[in-house]
């Protein structure tokens, strides 16, 4: 079967670094760290004090006043970031197309400030004062729900909840419906919004979180020998694919091509991966073989790698195993040193970056790498500039799944 080409014509963020793609964009090239100490609540006894929170986004902007209280964060930022890249692509959504025109936004948790708040309230005051907007505001698909009834669009409607990996699962399903005729543009990406008490918690409980609160903006330090833990980020990512055809006779420029989408499981434990990165290695293995590339034609890999001491050691052992030689000239960075690690929305928020890393020709730094404690180039502390032909994204979660994107400058045809 001819599978259609695939073009990235859009992409819209709301980071901890900024509340959209050039100021969040600048922050990452600058080495900024959006780390500090938490403010939405009173996280004193928690053994966990810091994280990547979303600062100064208003949801009324994007948003009617009285819509507003219909939905949790999570699903805010998912329309802000929506609305950024629709505008950026210049993609028009009409009567005549918008069957063909699909959403799919992932998410790991979901709502959890409504239910949170819903949950004290049943417990305070008694199940009839529980909101009729509860159900509606938390969970996952109304991300991909509103976002569909904003824009109108009528094609294809999904909700991966794949833990870590699901804005990049999320990416890579649009990928393939619109590669196989399923549609012909997709709004695509991630949102998470769990910087509440249960998400810092419930991580903390399981001790995946860092506890550096006393250096916030050093805590989160992937690959390197002093890392503790990862550090909980929150906000939305969203890519605009469209077949290349249609985005080219319209006049638009792609940002880049989207060639290759793999995925596997680790099948081995609910939270760790297996110390050789198997799993890993597999899903980067078959995003290369979908892509019809050789490994030494990437030239940056933009690595899950969230800062904790075993996810990061196996995800460079399955780099190392499969770009083997070709690892010299490869460079990899962690850019969760800077945004914390956003959960269901990190695979799409590291996606975008990736997209911006090849249109731009500079790579974002790990930073907080004092002593690297893996054998690969991370790009420490300093952004670099460097030609770049393909560029892979790595996204892995609770469970065992795994899933690598593998994009490609648009200069190249």
């Amino acid at each position: 079967m001819m599978k259609r080409r695939v073009v990235v014509t859009g992409v819209g963020m709301v980071s901890p670094l900024g509340l959209d793609v050039p100021k969040s964009w600048e922050a990452l090239l600058g080495g900024v760290s959006g780390i500090g100490p938490i403010t939405r609540f009173d996280a004193s006894d928690f053994a966990a004090r810091i994280a990547g929170e979303v600062r100064g986004f208003d949801p009324a902007t994007f948003i009617e006043k009285k819509e507003i209280k219909k939905m949790d964060p999570f699903i805010h930022y998912a329309i802000a970031a929506a609305q950024e890249a629709v505008d950026a692509s210049g993609l028009s959504i009409r009567d005549d197309n918008a069957t063909r025109v699909g959403v799919n936004i992932g998410s790991a948790l979901g709502g959890l400030t409504i239910i949170e708040r819903e949950h004290a309230k049943l417990h305070r005051e008694g199940p009839h004062r529980v909101s009729p907007f509860f159900i509606p505001s938390s969970i996952i698909n109304l991300a991909s729900g509103q976002v569909s009834i904003r824009f109108g669009a009528k094609g294809p409607n999904l909700a991966p909840a794949t833990a870590c990996a699901s804005g990049a699962h999320a990416i890579g399903e649009a990928f393939r419906l619109i590669q196989t005729g399923g549609a012909d543009a997709m709004l695509c990406g991630g949102a998470e919004a769990a910087v509440t008490p249960t998400g810092i918690g419930g991580f903390a409980a399981i001790r995946a979180l860092s506890t550096r609160n006393d250096e916030p903006t050093r805590a989160s330090r992937p690959f390197d020998k002093q890392r503790d833990g990862f550090v909980m980020g929150e906000g939305a990512a969203i890519l605009v694919l469209e077949e290349r055809e249609q985005a080219l006779a319209r006049g638009c420029v792609p940002l880049a091509e989207m060639v290759g989408f793999g995925q596997s499981a680790d099948a081995f434990h609910l939270t760790h991966p297996r110390d050789v990165g198997d799993g890993a290695a597999r899903a980067m293995q078959q995003a290369l073989a979908d892509a019809g590339i050789a490994p030494a034609e990437v030239g940056y890999l933009n690595a899950h790698a969230t800062s904790t001491p075993a996810g990061d050691a196996a995800e460079a052992r399955a780099i190392r195993q499969v770009f083997g030689d070709a690892v010299s000239s490869l460079a990899v960075s962690s850019t969760k040193s800077m945004t914390g690690h956003l959960l269901g929305a990190a695979g799409a928020l590291e996606a975008a970056i990736t997209v911006l890393a090849l249109r731009d020709g500079r790579i974002p730094p790990t930073i907080n790498l004092d002593e690297p404690d893996v054998d690969l180039d991370c790009v420490p502390q300093m952004a670099r500039e460097r030609s770049l032909n393909y560029a892979m994204s790595n996204a892995f979660g609770f469970g065992g799944t795994n899933v690598s994107l593998v994009f490609r400058r648009v200069a190249n045809g």
